[in-house]
Order: structure tokens, then sequence, then C-alpha cells
């Protein structure tokens, strides 16, 4: 136990002082207009060529990247409540259903037409429909994607919710929308958690409350995704070693979204005091970061440039058809119900 701790302490305490860094940084940036995720992620690919020549760190690093994560993913449970579904309503619920379907079914079409790396594309899909680069974060060790493609699938995300915070205050206005119409349209359409917040509060008080609980009600949606990849990924696999062998589903489980789901219903339970969620909720949050900074000091600059322009194109091509998707359901729906 005391070797185990000593092997991995150098690398766990070098992606703790790179998430306390990334933290300092955002906080000098007005807006959060970057987000801790991407700067941490940066950092790591920015310091990758130094790691890279320490192998004492390297087996910390991995243990950031692959269990602490889960740890993170597990605890993050915390922040969400089935009640939180009861009151979106089912009308947001069923957007949710059209946003999905948008994202995974244009990633696949469109992945199939531009010849991108399946897992990259629904990595690209899985960021727009569900949570931006925590679904990256989660989705990439399941399927066994490249670091590489985690960190594209993450600074795709970026760059478009960086788009999204300027214009979508600026059209929910030029169209007219009310504030919970535009909360949902936010709530959906936006990737990453931060920039649902900047964008729904650049509207309104009411529009960005209503716009997190929508988000966050997204978030559950990790669940089912991380299940079907993972039974897509254990296939493709035997596929491919050309074997008649069925899908063991055991063994390819992820067993810590069930614990996700434990912290869930204690959340929903209202047992706990309020510090304590927060208290737990902001682990959650240091161990994402340091998993994401983790991931980046793993991936170069130059590998992830080497990945091209095509799969960009197609997270652009995904994001803005689930934007346009959103707001057509939504004016629909409201004049069906």
């Amino acid at each position: 136990m005391v070797a185990k701790l000593r092997q991995y302490s150098s690398g766990f305490l070098l992606t703790l002082i790179l998430a306390a860094l990334a933290i300092w940084l955002n906080k000098l940036v007005p807006g959060d207009l970057i987000g801790t995720s991407i700067l941490v992620l940066l950092l790591g690919m920015f310091f990758h060529p130094v790691v890279d020549k320490m192998p004492q760190a390297s087996s910390g690093v991995h243990f950031v990247s692959t269990t602490v994560l889960k740890v993170g993913i597990i605890l993050m449970g915390i922040s969400l409540s089935f009640s939180q579904v009861l009151m979106v309503g089912k009308y947001a619920l069923v957007l949710m259903m059209f946003t999905l379907t948008t994202a995974f079914g244009g990633g696949y079409i469109f992945g199939r037409l531009f010849k991108v790396d399946w897992k990259l594309s629904s990595l690209l899909s899985a960021s727009t429909a569900i949570c931006g680069g925590t679904a990256v974060a989660t989705l990439g060790p399941v399927i066994e994607a490249d670091d590489s493609h985690i960190a594209y699938a993450i600074s795709a995300t970026f760059l478009f919710d960086l788009l999204t915070v300027i214009l979508f205050p600026w059209f929910g206005k030029l169209l007219g929308l009310t504030d919970i119409s535009y909360g949902l349209w936010v709530g959906t359409a936006v990737n990453d958690t931060s920039s649902v917040v900047a964008a729904g509060y650049g509207f309104s008080e009411v529009a960005g409350s209503f716009a997190v609980i929508v988000k966050l009600t997204r978030t559950l949606f990790i669940v089912p995704i991380v299940l079907i990849f993972s039974y897509i990924h254990a296939r493709r696999k035997l596929r491919s070693a050309e074997t008649e062998e069925k899908v063991n589903i055991a063994s390819i489980f992820p067993w810590f979204v069930l614990l996700f789901l434990a912290m869930v219903a204690v959340k929903s339970t209202g047992a706990l005091p309020e510090h304590v969620v927060s208290g737990i909720s902001s682990l959650s949050r240091l161990f994402m970061i340091m998993a994401l900074g983790a991931i980046g000091l793993k991936t170069s600059m130059e590998e992830v440039k080497g990945v091209g322009w095509k799969p960009m194109f197609l997270g652009v091509t995904i994001d803005t058809s689930v934007v346009f998707v959103a707001l057509a359901v939504q004016a629909v729906l409201q004049q069906l119900y």
C-alpha cells in the first residue's frame, strides 16, 4: 500500500498543482469565457514535453486520468436529484429526446460521410448531447479512445461554447423568447455547464436558473449513453477479432455509473445538509479538473493537430444541428401544449 502511494504520489501532486493553477487563472478571465476544464487541458498539453521525460510521474498521472476521474464522476451525482427531472417536466424531456437523437444520429451519419474515426465522432456527439467536457472525459476511457481524441473533442466543445456565450443572449432577444423558452433552449443546446450559466444569466436571472436545471437533468443521460457505448465498443472489438463469442455484459459493465446513481439517490432524499453537498460537489469538480489535466499531460500538441480539420467541421455540424433542432422543436411543442 505504501509502495503504491509512493508510486502515484508525484503524478497525483503534479495534477493537483496543475488544477490549482487552472482554477487561479480562470478567476483572472472575466465572465468564465474559457472555463477551468479547457484551461487545465491546455496547461497539461503545454507541459507534456516536460512530464514525458519524468517516468516517475507517469503512474500517478495515469491513475488520476482513470481512477480519480471515475471517483469525480461518482461524486458528481451529489449535485443532481431525481426531483430535477420532474421539475423540468415532460416538455423538456421530449425536447431532450430530439436533441439526443440529432446529436448521435448526426454524429453517426456525418462521421461516416467525413470518414472520421467512430470513437472521435462519438465523443463529439456525447459532448453536444450531454454535458461537454465531462461527457467526453467519462465516455473516452469506456470506449478506449485515444487521449488526443479526448483532448480534441474537449477543444472543439470549447470553441463552439465560446460562440454560444456571446451570440445566444443576442439571438434570444432578437427572437423574442420568454425567460422559460430561452432557458430551455440554452439548457438543451449549449454544451458545457459553465457556458450554460454564462449564456443563461446573460439573458436574465430566471432564464439562467431554468437553463442550469435543464442542463443538470441532461447530465443524468450520461448513464444510458455510457452503458450503450460500452456494449457497442465490446461488439466492435469482438467483430474485429473475428470471433462468434457474445458480449459478456458483466465484464464490460461500467459499474461506477451505479455509484453515480447512488449519489443522485442520496441527494434526492434531502437528508444531507447543504454544506456537505456543497463540499462533495467541490471535491468532485476538483477531481474532474485534475483528471482533465492528467489527460492533457498525456497528450502532445502535435497529436491533437494531427487529427485534422474534418472532426472540427463534424463537431460544428453536430452542434449547429442541435441548436436549430432545439429551437424548432420547442416552437412546435409550444403550439401543442
